[in-house]
């Protein structure tokens, strides 16, 4: 049996740029983010049938998925581990504010993320055990079925690692925009991936 996860991210929202810590601050979809939820819609509607459709509890994610039900019919709920990363003391910070007040960690946060130990933050550890949590809980209550997951930059890009068989110092070789679609099978404990990063669908947003 073959399980099809459809892994996205929220839209955009005003603290992607300038690039600021989001991690657990519940901000709203911005026009342009309402705007690509729509057309990621579109996209999945036209091209899968989902079963299920589940999120990060946080509103830019929650908003997304519910454009993805109305367009597919499928119902969204909230799953806790697809939850942003927790960024401590970071979070709200824009890049240059951390690296003026802690220089150290944030050279590991982008050269060895996964030694990185952000203050009173997550690690990538942690967060990686959530997005198997994730993965396990999708494959034994969704068997055979097409599941949409909307999720943060971060959780997605270890939940590609994971299939990929990477190791999470190779975090940042892989890129999430807003609402872009990946699509991943697994049959029998394989990850196939068959989509990563697509946003083709989103031109002219």
């Amino acid at each position: 049996m073959t399980t099809k996860l459809i892994l996205t991210r929220h839209g955009h929202v005003d603290w992607i740029a300038p690039e600021r810590f989001r991690g657990r601050a519940d901000l709203a979809l911005s026009n342009l983010g309402e705007r690509q939820a729509k057309m990621l819609s579109e996209r999945i509607a036209s091209s899968w049938k989902p079963d299920m459709i589940y999120t990060s509890p946080l509103s830019r994610c929650v908003h997304t998925g519910a454009a993805i039900s109305q367009a597919t019919g499928a119902r969204a709920e909230p799953l806790a581990d697809l939850m942003d990363t927790d960024y401590g003391q970071w979070q709200g910070l824009t890049h240059e504010e951390v690296r003026s007040r802690w220089p150290s960690e944030f050279h590991d946060w982008f050269h060895t993320p996964e030694l990185a130990a952000i203050p009173n933050g997550e690690t990538l550890a942690a967060v990686l055990v959530r997005s198997v949590h994730v993965l396990q809980f999708v494959l034994k209550k969704h068997a055979d079925q097409t599941i949409v997951l909307v999720g943060h930059d971060s959780t997605n890009r270890v939940i590609l690692m994971h299939a990929l068989g990477l190791s999470l110092s190779r975090y940042w070789r892989i890129k999430q925009e807003p609402c872009c679609i990946n699509e991943i099978a697994i049959d029998d404990g394989v990850f196939t991936i068959h989509r990563i990063n697509e946003t083709h669908h989103l031109v002219g947003a």
